[in-house]
């Protein structure tokens, strides 16, 4: 499997991270880009570099290089991952604006059908951005909330994570046991 990974710059960085770790475990090919902001975000947010969540990638890529081999709908993967979304590359997306890598390879997924799952961490919602978000769903992506479940008594930070890194792996039918299924 080949999975695109954008990192933008909204809060919740750590689950981009651990999105990552897990893919590598499960030995996927990654094609990860990283925005400006969220470069910053991982400083703030992180006891990490941002060149050691690049080593997490199979490739890695500016979100201004527009020569990337994803920003052609030609280059084949089998999906993409955006997480944290800011509002700002929600807009983008579902505008069409493929201004920076990670909105154009996002609009390739969508114009050639491929899976997108775009994970929203803002808090509250603006009219414009949840108008956006149905654009995004009526065109066929998975808007994702960044809301982990409580069900399974989650005792650490890093089981918010899994769980919500859990779920995305099964939207691309990879096996994982990174959360307490309901009714285990």
């Amino acid at each position: 499997m080949r999975l695109i990974v954008g990192i933008c710059g909204a809060s919740g960085v750590n689950y981009a991270i651990d999105l990552l770790n897990a893919l590598k475990e499960a030995k996927v090919e990654t094609f990860l880009v990283v925005s400006d902001w969220a470069e910053k975000l991982v400083v703030e947010e992180t006891s990490c570099t941002v060149a050691s969540i690049k080593k997490l990638a199979s490739h890695v890529f500016s979100n201004h290089d527009m020569t990337a081999p994803i920003a052609s709908s030609s280059f084949l993967v089998d999906g993409m991952i955006v997480i944290p979304a800011s509002i700002k590359t929600i807009s983008e997306i579902a505008r069409a604006d493929c201004s920076t890598l990670i909105s154009r390879a996002a609009d390739n997924m969508l114009k050639t059908g491929k899976r997108l799952v775009v994970c929203v961490r803002e808090t509250p919602l603006s009219p414009p951005t949840l108008r956006n978000m149905y654009d995004l769903s009526v065109y066929g992506v998975i808007v994702f909330p960044l809301s982990p479940a409580f069900y399974y008594k989650p005792k650490t930070i890093k089981d918010l994570e899994s769980f919500i890194t859990g779920k995305i792996m099964d939207l691309f039918g990879i096996k994982n046991e990174k959360f307490r299924r309901w009714g285990k």
